[in-house]
């Protein structure tokens, strides 16, 4: 099944993850501090609280973070040197490299070289992943 990245709808990731792994709704409701109508107002949510989501990972032994991760290295425009200022080192939060690839990633973007759906240069310029890169999974994933 071929995940949309692009628009995520984290209250229907987090009943279908509910589903699958069978986990009784009183326990949700236990583990989480809040009662059924609320419930159900996160399975229609789009998107919900942070504090709410870690505890959702929590329960379900699944990190839905990632999926927010992946987005970003699919869909975030490229950084401007010149947006971004440079003269002091930022401090307040962790710093992350952005080519960090996931099995999941390159799974997805094989997925569009071996149908055909995008050629190789329409997937360097719109996920922003180096050439070479590119074709060195092509040549890994051949079958």
């Amino acid at each position: 099944m071929k995940f949309n990245y692009k628009h995520i709808h984290i209250g229907e990731l987090l009943r279908n993850k509910v589903e699958e792994k069978e986990i009784e709704r009183d326990r949700i409701l236990k583990f989480l501090k809040i009662k059924d109508p609320q419930l159900r107002m996160i399975y229609e949510s789009k998107n919900i609280d942070t504090d709410l989501l870690l505890r959702f990972s929590k329960l379900l032994e699944y990190d839905f973070f990632r999926i927010f991760s992946h987005h970003i290295l699919l869909y975030a425009p490229p950084s401007s040197i010149n947006y971004v200022k440079q003269d002091k080192p930022q401090k307040s939060t962790p710093k992350f490299r952005k080519n960090l690839y996931t099995t999941e990633i390159i799974e997805f973007i094989m997925e569009l070289v071996e149908k055909g759906e995008m050629k190789n240069s329409e997937i360097i310029n719109k996920y922003n992943i180096p050439k070479t890169t590119l074709y060195k999974w092509i040549k890994k994933h051949k079958k």
